[in-house]
This record gives C-alpha cells, structure tokens and sequence, in this order.
C-alpha cells in the first residue's frame, strides 16, 4: 500500500483549492497548464528533484491569488506565477503563431529555392524548432500536437526522403510542382487548423 504522498497531486490540489473562487473552466485550464508544465520540466531534467521543480514553479497560494486577480482584470489572461516561476505558457511566452510559421513557412523557402544547400539546412532546423515549440506549448492537447508535428514534419520529410531517394517518384517537373503544391496545402491547413484550435 502507498504510504507517501504524491507531491505533484498535493501540489495541484491545493492550487485548485486556492484558487476555488475562479469559475471551474478557468481552475481546471490552470491546472492543466500546471501539470502539463510539470510534466514537460520532467522530461527536460530528469535529474531535477520534483521539490526543485514544485518551489521554482511557487506558492500555490501566490499563484491562485495572481490567477484570481487576473480573472478580475480579463478572463482570457494566463496565470503569471509568482517571483522566480517559470510559467506554463514559458514557452508560452512565445506566441502561438510562432511555431505554425517556423513549421510551414521554411518549406516555402526550400521548394523557392531546390537548390540553396543553405535554405534546405535551415528550413530543417527552422521545422525542428518550430515543431518543439508545439510540443512544449500549452496552447494545445496532446492529439493536436501529436497530429501537428505528424503533418507538417514527419509526414513532409518522408515524402520529400522518398521523392528524393527513391524511383518511385515520376520524372519531370508537373509532378514535383503538384507534390510540391499538394505539401504546402497539408501544411497550411494544419497550421490554421492548429490556429483556430488553440487554447485562448
């Protein structure tokens, strides 16, 4: 039978119980945003102590109160945690639109450009960033970032891997400037889906 306490449920609990006055969306997107950060600090420093990680995020009284004076102000405003957090939308400090245009914008640039090694390099490096950047936002559930990093990375690299490496593909030019055409509707559909989906 488990005798210790989880720290992360005590911890989420009792932002939630501090934070009973706001309406019941608003705790719950709260502290969702929490568990997700939590979970994401996890990931990035498995080595951390999850005290380190509770304490730098802050009091969950300090960050009840600044949630409830923020409702006051504005409803749709994020949590802004108290001295020394690191805020669940930290990377949500970037702007949604941020990581849509790293995903889609740079192939744009490398089908312009077939030929430019360096805008091949970093339409590659842009689309890795910008897809980490999904990952890590809390603008998004986990399907909606699973399904956007699937459709405007993964699946357009395996098919510009295979058009490019493989005979499967046909010769000439009206059929790469169709696949060409075909990739960046994917990819802007996702990236508005994405932007219509998002977490205010």
């Amino acid at each position: 039978m488990k005798t210790s306490a989880d720290p992360v449920r005590d911890y989420l609990s009792a932002v939630e119980r501090e934070a009973s006055a706001l309406p019941a969306e608003r705790r719950q997107e709260l502290v969702a945003d929490l568990a997700e950060h939590i979970e994401v600090t996890r990931a990035e420093r498995p080595d951390a102590a999850i005290g380190q990680i509770l304490a730098e995020l802050g009091d969950p009284r300090t960050i009840a109160s600044t949630a409830l004076a923020e409702a006051g102000t504005t409803s749709a405003a994020a949590p802004a945690w108290g001295s020394g957090a690191v805020p669940a939308q930290g990377r949500g400090k970037v702007h949604p639109l941020v990581p849509l245009l790293m995903l889609t914008v740079p192939y744009l640039f490398a089908t312009v450009f077939p030929d430019a090694t360096l805008f091949g390099f970093l339409s590659t490096v842009f689309r890795v960033v910008g897809a980490v950047l999904l990952c890590t936002s809390v603008r998004w559930s986990t399907v909606q970032k699973v399904v956007g990093v699937l459709l405007t990375a993964v699946l357009p690299t395996a098919a510009i891997t295979v058009w490019e490496e493989t005979t499967v593909a046909p010769a000439g030019d009206l059929p790469a400037l169709v696949a060409n055409l075909v990739t960046l509707a994917v990819l802007s559909g996702t990236a508005l889906w994405l932007w219509l989906t998002r977490r205010a």
